[in-house]
């Protein structure tokens, strides 16, 4: 390695030290943002001289070069002793920053969506290493970095990361526009991961700072996620104040997607109040508005007119209404709308018969989003294994599932919604009865004491597929007596032609009933046939 860089020019030493502070693949444009507009040349020569991968496009299509772990650490450390190292982290950083911002844009319409998260997979390593770096040096960086990765962050069911977004809020100045964001995906975050207080304190500080203020965009979108906020605790009279302030602020504005937000949620919130025909009226009209919103809103919409659907009785035009969004999300590759629509389909598989369909279902629901951090929906399967359970007669894991579901509920502050509990009510009753007061009982008691990852593995034992069952044993039932016959001398050691002179039939016949004989009973070998005629008393 030493032989190789003392050959290159100075201008290509400079390149070849700077681009070791990428982590990971990187374009030409990332190159030129660390080491300069006229690195172009240098990259190429490195190329030619085996220090670089030729470049290979990525998963955005963009091609990407990579440099080898030994030379990247050969390198690196040359760059240190050049007192370069600082000004090559703070390049990577604000091209980082520039990446992120740029796909971040693209994720608030559905059009530009696809590409934007597939350049922000593209550029995971150098995100992860940019972000890192502004943590501990530059915290509005951090912070305006963090508020632009959380969209995909939540695409990608990346609830691991969002500490970093909590930490760089932290250290801003409240009520500015970063802020208001941070907080805003805070509160999304704290949603999908079951922890109602916790979201509702993320939105409802940016309404007591900047609610004074007049109409604004981030008041409009943390006033919806605090009426969902609200309804998942039962709260259905406040939820629907918030949501109405949050849909006449976003009419004010001509903001499409808050809207959207305040009428799902308004959905909500009439559904659980019981009033389903008000929530299916809310729903539609949130599946109406025609402009290019974030895509996360759109696919979410699908799963809120789906419910109200349901709860409206029209269980096909909920089963077109949840297909279309699943096949959406998949494509999308959301995985917290994905988990949702997936434990949608499981119910309306149930409603249908369609018992094996709802486990596969559901086991993918479960284990999607346990894996992502998404415990609300690990908590809502948990409930519909319950009717997995009840449906296929196991009648001691759906009381047991329910408990479950109903002591993590409280646990978590959440509520078990009016309209939820009619539904299971009864089911609920039924099992209870044919278990009796002892092991029902005993059931629920092992449902209330499991902790929220056990209850995720639970459920997936639950939905697990059934082990294959071994073939039925080999019978002469279907057998004619002449058949019996002939295997009875098949066991005694008769040859063909032997048992042909004892039946007076022809060799040829032999073969054939032997023929028929293999066909009904599955039994191939003549040692097969001996085991069958002394199993069932032949000989």
């Amino acid at each position: 390695m030493d032989w190789s860089y003392r050959l290159l020019e100075d201008r290509e030493r400079r390149v070849f030290r700077l681009i070791s502070v990428f982590p990971g693949p990187f374009t030409l444009e990332a190159a030129e943002a660390v080491a300069g507009a006229e690195a172009g040349p240098g990259v190429a020569h490195l190329v030619d001289c085996s220090l670089l991968v030729p470049p290979r496009p990525g998963p955005d299509g963009r091609s990407r070069y990579v440099m080898l772990e030994t030379l990247r650490a050969y390198a690196a450390r040359l760059l240190a002793e050049a007192g370069e190292q600082d000004a090559a982290e703070v390049a990577l950083a604000w091209y980082a920053l520039a990446v992120a911002e740029q796909a971040a844009a693209g994720l608030q319409t559905s059009t530009a969506e696809p590409a934007a998260a597939c350049r922000l997979d593209a550029e995971d390593a150098t995100m992860r290493q940019g972000l890192t770096w502004a943590m501990d040096r530059d915290a509005a960086l951090a912070l305006r970095l963090a508020v632009a990765l959380a969209p995909w962050w939540l695409l990608r069911g990346a609830a691991g990361n969002y500490p970093l977004l909590d930490q760089a809020a932290g250290r801003a100045a409240a009520g500015g526009e970063w802020w208001c964001a941070a907080h805003f995906w805070l509160g999304q975050a704290a949603l999908y991961a079951a922890d109602p207080n916790r979201a509702l304190g993320h939105f409802t500080a940016v309404r007591d700072v900047i609610g004074d203020r007049g109409p604004s965009r981030a008041l409009a979108d943390c006033l919806a996620g605090r009426s969902k906020a609200l309804s998942n605790q039962g709260r259905t009279a406040e939820a629907d104040q918030d949501g109405r302030r949050s849909l006449a602020m976003a009419c004010e504005l001509g903001y499409p997607a808050a809207q959207a937000l305040a009428l799902m949620v308004l959905s909500d919130a009439a559904l659980h109040s019981g009033n389903p025909r008000a929530a299916l009226q809310l729903a539609r009209q949130a599946a109406q508005i025609p402009a290019d919103i974030p895509g996360w809103i759109v696919r979410q919409r699908s799963f809120t007119l789906s419910e109200a659907l349901i709860e409206a009785g029209d269980l096909a035009a909920a089963e077109r209404s949840c297909a279309a969004g699943l096949d959406r999300s998949r494509n999308a590759g959301d995985l917290r709308i994905t988990t949702k629509l997936l434990m949608q389909m499981a119910y309306l598989d149930l409603q249908a018969g369609r018992a094996g369909d709802a486990a596969r279902r559901l086991r993918e629901s479960v284990d999607t989003a346990a894996r992502a951090g998404g415990w609300v929906d690990v908590l809502n399967c948990l409930d519909c294994c319950g009717y997995l359970c009840a449906a296929t007669g196991r009648h001691a894991d759906a009381v047991t599932a329910w408990a479950a579901y109903l002591a993590l509920l409280r646990h978590e502050g959440g509520a078990d919604w009016p309209v939820d509990a009619r539904r299971r009510h009864e089911t609920l009753r039924k099992a209870r009865h044919r278990l009796g007061p002892g092991p029902a009982q005993a059931a629920a008691e092992r449902g209330a004491a499991m902790s929220l990852a056990t209850a995720a593995e639970y459920a997936l034992l639950l939905t697990a597929p059934a082990p294959p069952q071994p073939p039925a044993p080999p019978t002469t039932e279907t057998l004619s007596a002449r058949e019996r016959d002939l295997i009875t001398l098949v066991a005694q050691s008769c040859t063909n032609a032997q048992i042909a002179t004892q039946l007076c039939i022809s060799i040829r016949t032999v073969n054939s009933h032997l023929d028929r004989i293999r066909d009904k009973t599955g039994c191939r070998r003549r040692a097969d046939l001996t085991r069958l005629a002394l199993s069932e008393g032949l000989v």
